[in-house]
């Protein structure tokens, strides 16, 4: 007997109970690209069962002792890793320092997958793609583009070193328990030769000013930066953040980079 687990609200479990979508989501995917596949959060295992063609490349890591327990009796004789750890604390280089191909993918808790997405970047050279469950709201940040409403901070910053699309929406009730909200599996490739030739850490300071007041002027939102008078002269200043593509973001850091060296 394999037992039952108890999903947790507070780690945000929803546990996905439609095999068809699990397909769908396995279906989508290459896996010959990649040396390795983290599926993040498994639960009860409902993803995980469609990966074992590829257990060789296959980690999952789970917070949850119960599921832990769980995916250890399940999985017992596919001998799958299972690491029980704190994926958003979980040192991607350290584990796989020569692996620049990992896939991440997961049924992912909504209350961390803008964290899940800030780590993979975060873990750029490592990180070659992510598939994953969101919050539709949330996917559709994601994939906003310029002059859009849902455009803001994780638009730009993922949209930066990953081309984004997502994949198909998904419904509440193949879901337990069923969340209030709708859901969208996305898809995250990283770009090619990725050389902004500027102040990453600046541009990350520069997105998050200017969204912090997205209704005022660029001018208004960064004037912390103490940028010259001459500089502000520039037409880009007059925009507001939604208005800029992300390659004019990476124009804006430039400009202000190239004035306080």
């Amino acid at each position: 007997m394999l037992g039952n687990v108890n999903p947790k609200k507070f780690l945000g479990q929803h546990f996905l109970t439609d095999d068809n979508i699990s397909k769908k989501i396995t279906e989508s995917i290459d896996f010959n690209k990649y040396d390795k596949v983290i599926e993040v959060g498994p639960g009860k295992g409902a993803l995980t069962k469609y990966l074992l063609n590829i257990k060789n490349k296959l980690t999952i890591i789970e917070i949850d002792k119960e599921s832990i327990q769980f995916l250890q009796n399940k999985f017992r004789e596919d001998k799958i890793e299972i690491i029980e750890e704190d994926f958003l604390k979980f040192d991607i280089p350290s584990h796989y320092p020569s692996i620049k191909n990992i896939l991440i993918i997961g049924n992912f808790p909504y209350n961390i997958s803008s964290q899940i997405l800030f780590k993979a970047i975060e873990n750029l050279e490592s990180v070659s793609s992510l598939v994953g469950m969101f919050q539709k709201e949330v996917a559709e940040r994601i994939v906003s583009k310029n002059n859009c409403k849902q455009y803001g901070i994780l638009s730009v910053k993922t949209q930066l070193f990953y081309n984004v699309k997502i994949l198909f929406d998904v419904s509440p009730n193949v879901f337990f328990p069923k969340p209030k909200v709708n859901s969208a599996v996305i898809s995250l490739t990283r770009k090619n030769n990725i050389n902004y030739n500027c102040d990453l850490n600046l541009l990350d300071k520069i997105i998050k000013l200017s969204f912090q007041q997205r209704r005022k002027k660029i001018k208004n939102s960064l004037k912390r930066l103490d940028i010259q008078d001459n500089i502000l002269e520039d037409s880009i200043f007059d925009l507001r953040p939604e208005q800029l593509t992300v390659e004019e973001f990476v124009k804006l850091t430039k400009k202000i980079s190239d004035e306080t060296i």
